[in-house]
């Protein structure tokens, strides 16, 4: 796999799909109800950013190579995220069990701080993608 450097005016459209889909994931994770739905949306928004910057940056494995996940090629093309992979990976098996429908995969409180970090992880890409980064949600007046 080969990498390039970006350009905010040279970003592929797909990067802005993904970015503008991050920002929907986590409008619903805000805007979510309950628990399991606001966790895994949020979750998902952090996907979709981590698939935006991959978009703009990786090149395609020769075939034959075996397919890693994104957070994987995350770190691999974006070493300064790696830190924010590993806690997005970590955090891959709650999102399947609240996607589930299980109401005690995440408390809210587990809920509230993904929502949190999705967000700050959405402009942490937006930046290194050299796109100014989105104001961070307020998340004091919202239930």
């Amino acid at each position: 796999m080969t990498f390039h450097d970006s350009s905010p005016h040279l970003l592929p459209a797909t990067t802005h799909s993904y970015l503008e889909r991050s920002a929907g994931s986590l409008h619903e994770a805000i805007t979510a109800r309950d628990v399991p739905t606001r966790y895994a949306c949020a979750h998902v928004s952090a996907l979709r950013a981590a698939a935006a910057l991959l978009a703009a940056r990786a090149r395609p494995a020769p075939r034959g190579r075996r397919q890693k996940n994104a957070w994987v090629l995350l770190a691999e093309v974006a070493p300064e995220l790696t830190e924010w992979a590993r806690f997005f990976a970590a955090g891959a098996t709650k999102r399947a069990a609240a996607e589930a429908g299980s109401s005690r995969a995440v408390s809210e409180r587990e809920a509230d701080d993904l929502v949190r970090d999705a967000d700050r992880f959405l402009a942490v890409v937006e930046q290194a993608l050299g796109l100014m980064p989105h104001v961070p949600v307020d998340r004091s007046g919202v239930a």
